[in-house]
């Protein structure tokens, strides 16, 4: 019989200390998530200081076949860490050491409560460079970062988490601590088991360290911004300045005319560089190790795009001030919540060739369906594909969801798109996820989940229901 709720937070007590186990008004003085500001609902939330603390918890909650919600700066959009009364948190807030930086392999051992713009932080003051970045670099942690896979905005040139985590260290939901944290490039004896951890949303074990790969840290970093009239010009500027800056392109963010003017338009707090009327506004970015050459090059690659005709106005920053003030535009995506309510987000993959016509009939399909005052922001990293998309409309109802999902979701199937290109599926999409994954897919990845977590306590729901029983 597994012991009662009672029970096992007396044992949890125990073994960790009392100040590692947090009940009643001391879970619910906490915000549900970043975007949730309502009190977080819980059975406790476990605090453990070490691995082999976060193994105690896992094993007496296997034994008790207690749910487990793991729980990093919780900044996802899917809903992965939302929890019910029944739940039981595991936190990782106090497991936050830089724990090694190897400057001669260009490394890094870190605990996985870290906070990203910790590490990036930390590895800056050994001259070198974590590259993976997104907006909420301030609260979202390593751990959650590895478990959805995170992306940003430097895909197009060091890729996602995956390319960026040489080993790892993870706690089985049996207790089991699996230690891999492998600082090696090459690595092919056996299966690379980090890569079944890596993007699984904590369903398939808790990681506790990663060993991270870092870079040289650039000297020299140049941003513009373009305004563009056609989508055609967007395409043929991308191809031009990967053509001429390689891989000294980092970033290549796109923004269509609603959502550069919402977030260059009181009250938002950015002014626009350029003028409000164009219909795309592409940010780049290129960095490199030597500065006067790496200017050239850069404006010589504007040069050639402008004698194209592949832009209609441009703003170069010229201070790291207006670095960030053109990045702040592009990142200042909260706008959208700050002023509209309710709205529904989306994040989807799909072909850069297919992108004009997608859009022009998603937008087409919301205004059908929600009427011509709907609104519809997109903006995204189109150098990788990938498109983030918030709609609104003054009779939008929560209840409206799935339709919103449909309008959106429904082209991508003949596209080869994604339903998530960065933020993985969590709660909120699991119903869509046979619209880009085959029944054969989700019952391995089910077959997975019922190998690693046979009683299905870690981040139960997350992905995709089991249809399975439960192992004895």
């Amino acid at each position: 019989m597994a012991p009662s709720s009672t029970s096992l937070l007396d044992a949890l007590s125990a073994a960790l200390g009392a100040d590692s186990v947090l009940t009643g008004a001391a879970v619910r003085e906490r915000a549900a998530s970043w975007i949730d500001p309502s009190p977080l609902e819980a059975l406790a939330i476990v605090r453990p200081r070490t691995t082999a603390e976060v193994a105690t918890v896992l094993q007496l909650c296997h034994t008790a076949r207690q749910p487990v919600v793991v729980r990093g700066g919780a900044t996802n959009l899917v809903q992965a860490t939302r929890t019910t009364a029944g739940d039981l948190v595991l936190s990782l807030e106090r497991m936050t050491s830089v724990r090694a930086i190897d400057a001669i392999n260009q490394t890094m051992t870190v605990e996985a409560g870290a906070a990203l713009q910790t590490v990036q932080e930390a590895a800056a003051q050994h001259g070198l460079f974590f590259p993976l970045d997104l907006a909420a670099r301030g609260s979202a942690t390593i751990g959650g970062c590895i478990a959805m896979n995170a992306g940003g905005v430097r895909v197009l040139r060091y890729g996602m988490m995956r390319e960026l985590t040489l080993g790892l260290e993870v706690v089985l939901p049996d207790g089991v601590v699996l230690s891999s944290l492998s600082a090696m490039l090459k690595n092919n004896a056996g299966y690379d088991l980090k890569h079944l951890f890596i993007g699984s949303e904590g369903t398939l074990g808790v990681v506790t360290q990663a060993v991270l790969r870092l870079f040289p840290m650039p000297k020299s970093w140049f941003t513009a911004l373009l305004a563009v009239a056609s989508f055609s010009q967007v395409t043929a500027l991308l191809s031009l300045l990967q053509h001429l800056l390689g891989a000294a392109l980092t970033s290549f963010e796109v923004m269509w005319n609603d959502y550069y003017r919402l977030t260059t338009t009181p009250p938002a707090p950015n002014k626009p560089p350029l003028k409000q009327h164009f219909t795309y506004y592409v940010l780049v970015e290129a960095i490199g190790g030597d500065d006067r050459l790496d200017q050239q090059r850069f404006e010589h690659a504007l040069e050639r795009a402008a004698h194209n005709g592949l832009f209609e106005d441009a703003v170069i920053a010229r201070t790291a001030q207006q670095r960030a003030d053109l990045w702040r535009i592009r990142e200042d995506s909260e706008q959208i919540e700050r002023q509209y309510r309710p709205t529904f987000g989306f994040d989807v993959s799909l072909p850069l060739s297919a992108m004009e016509a997608y859009v022009a009939r998603m937008r087409l399909g919301v205004e059908q369906r929600f009427g011509k005052e709907a609104r519809c922001w997109i903006y995204g990293h189109l150098g990788d594909g990938n498109l983030h998309i918030n709609l609104w409309a003054p009779s939008l109802q929560p209840e409206d969801a799935d339709a919103a999902a449909q309008i959106v979701y429904a082209p991508l199937l003949t596209l080869g798109g994604s339903i998530s290109a960065e933020h993985g599926i969590g709660l909120e999409k699991k119903k869509y996820l046979s619209l880009c994954r085959s029944p054969q897919e989700i019952r391995v990845m089910q077959q997975l989940k019922k190998a690693f977590d046979p009683h299905n306590i870690l981040n139960p729901g997350r992905i995709f229901d089991l249809d399975f029983e439960e192992s004895p």
